[in-house]
């Protein structure tokens, strides 16, 4: 049988957020965006908010959130996005905020994402980038799951974009040793395992949630210089500069890559449909799990889609944080 065909919109790398949502109007959605202090987070709330969406801006600092907000405010002449303090690293605040929600949720950007040099943990022991970048989305998405679901019934459907990243094609789930107490810590390695699992998250969450309504998909913004590097170790920028030197990617503005996480939030093509990994505006062809990043810039990996991946994880996933959230707040 043949596979089903890409998807494809009329964007390219070279489009802007703006772009994307030029004629849309959002008014009457409520979109939550993590991260939304700085680069990538801040330019696809203020895009929303451009478009009439109620934004709510999801920061650790919320010093840096609120001068987002004020300058969205600004630039927008609409009503300030809301301001909430979230660490995704801690469990038990992204617990707090979920348990906080009032009324539906339409859009979920779970964009958020840190970068470490060497290893770190959190409070329960867990390696510091899946923490963040994988768990605690999870978690949050979990937490939101009814919202969600009363955002799908109100507007035929509601999205949830996960933000992945060239990245995953370095390494796929260690399931034997996620939080690496065993083997060698590599940041590049344990940051590329987060991203595969942002991507596999789409894929279960659209498996077990497209019946209420909700579909989740993973996007590539493509290289973008923002706050994420400045932890970088001399070994992991040498390796972007070799990457960009090599052709494997081409800068992007932050106005370009919001891009194509406001194309899986807002274009009609993504509407009713998940589990896809979306690059350059469009849906990513897959290839193999051996397949070298340097011939495959615009591609994601079988590891990043495979479904009994994707079941696994969640799975593994809902058992870390049970003790922490739950089972009601993990919808068991």
């Amino acid at each position: 049988m043949d596979a089903p065909a890409l998807i494809t919109t009329p964007f390219t790398a070279s489009s802007t957020a703006d772009e994307v949502l030029r004629g849309i109007d959002l008014s009457g959605l409520r979109a939550v965006v993590t991260g939304a202090s700085s680069g990538l987070g801040a330019e696809t709330a203020r895009v929303l908010a451009a478009a009439g969406a109620e934004v709510t801006l999801v920061v650790r600092d919320t010093v840096a959130g609120e001068a987002v907000a004020a300058r969205i405010e600004k630039s927008t002449v609409r009503v300030r996005p809301r301001v909430v303090r979230l660490d995704l690293a801690d469990a038990a605040s992204v617990g707090r905020f979920a348990d906080g929600w009032d009324g539906p949720l339409h859009l979920l950007i779970n964009n958020a994402g840190v970068v470490t040099g060497g290893l770190e943990r959190n409070r329960a022991g867990w390696e510091l980038q899946f923490a963040t970048n994988h768990l605690g989305h999870f978690a949050l998405a979990v937490g939101l799951r009814r919202a969600l679901a009363r955002g799908a019934a109100e507007r035929d459907g509601a999205r949830i974009v996960a933000v992945s990243s060239t990245a995953h094609m370095r390494a796929g789930i260690d399931f034997d040793d996620l939080h690496f107490e065993r083997r060698t810590y590599d940041p590049q390695l344990a940051y590329a395992q987060s991203k595969t699992a942002n991507s596999l998250f789409a894929v279960e969450a659209t498996r077990l949630w497209a019946a209420d309504g909700i579909v989740a998909n993973a996007v590539n913004p493509g290289g973008v210089a923002t706050g994420l590097q400045r932890n970088f170790t001399p070994e992991q920028k040498a390796s972007l500069d070799a990457a960009e030197a090599a052709g494997v990617f081409t800068y992007k503005t932050v106005e370009q890559g919001a891009a194509t996480g406001v194309v899986a939030a807002v274009a009609p093509q993504f509407a009713r449909t998940g589990g896809h990994y979306l690059d350059d505006g469009q849906e990513a062809y897959t290839v193999p799990d051996d397949a070298e990043l340097a011939q495959h810039p615009h591609g994601v990996k079988q590891w990043a889609l495979d479904l009994a991946t994707a079941e696994r994880l969640w799975s593994v996933s809902t058992d870390l944080l049970r003790p922490v959230l739950g089972a009601s707040s993990l919808g068991l």
